[in-house]
């Protein structure tokens, strides 16, 4: 894990009321009233306190609850689990790994061919950055995600 990507005092007043007890209180956002729910956009979702990638459009679906998710994380060590018993259920929480950011939470319901997981988040906790602006934000090696190949593809065949 990248020292880069971690919770400074700074970051931390810098974020909005919801963003702070989302990520910091480990709160939960309305569903379909957040930012993210609905973002079709190609990019990355990185976390609001330290900037470190965390999730990446392509593997982002409808899961019909009105929060974001996603199958899995933009890079395995991105994301850390652990058991939350509160609300009188169990359940397994999300964090990220470099500032310790309440994410959300992940279920076993998501889509059987991508491996059955619903990492469901918080739009508060992430900042979406596009893929048109990935290089000028400091994410250039994930710009491979999201080019498009059809024009490599018509070449080849003519």
């Amino acid at each position: 894990m990248s020292n880069e990507y971690r919770k400074t005092p700074e970051a931390v007043s810098a974020l909005t009321d919801s963003q702070y007890t989302v990520t910091q209180r480990d709160g939960t956002e309305p569903p379909f009233r957040n930012a993210y729910w609905d973002n079709h956009d190609d990019g990355i979702y990185v976390d609001v306190v330290s900037g470190q990638p965390l999730f990446s459009s392509i593997d982002k679906f409808d899961s019909g609850t009105g929060w974001p998710s996603f199958t899995k994380p933009i890079d395995a060590d991105a994301v850390t689990t652990r058991t939350d018993r509160t609300l009188w259920m169990t359940r397994t929480e999300a964090r990220s790994t470099g500032a310790d950011s309440h994410l959300g939470h992940v279920f076993d319901d998501g889509p059987v061919e991508d491996g059955g997981l619903r990492y469901c988040m918080n739009s508060a906790a992430l900042r979406f950055i596009p893929a048109s602006r990935l290089e000028e934000e400091g994410y250039g090696r994930y710009s491979g995600l999201f080019t498009d190949n059809t024009s490599d593809i018509a070449e080849e065949q003519s």
